[in-house]
């Protein structure tokens, strides 16, 4: 299964991350914003879930946030992800 959405954002490797987020924790949150269960987005990453869910709570606790409803809104908000396209 491949996550490909074009309302990511997509950063230079060499880019400064809001949030002291590092590259593998935006891209789990990029991830967090689907529909996946974090076993999937495990798999998505070839990482353990334990390593997803080390991942999340970090997330959590950079982003000020306790669920990932909040850490997708304040990614939003921050500039991390882009809002969805809206067709017209």
């Amino acid at each position: 299964m491949s996550c490909h959405d074009p309302c990511l954002v997509t950063r230079p490797e060499s880019a400064t991350l809001p949030d002291d987020l590092t590259e593998r924790q935006v891209r789990v949150l990029r991830l967090l914003r689907g529909s996946l269960t974090l076993s999937e987005i495990a798999t998505e990453l070839s990482l353990s879930q334990n390593t997803v869910k080390t991942h999340t709570q970090a997330i959590y606790r950079k982003l000020g946030v306790g669920t990932r409803e909040d850490a997708v809104i304040r990614g939003l908000d921050r500039g991390i992800l882009r809002p969805p396209i809206r067709s017209r």
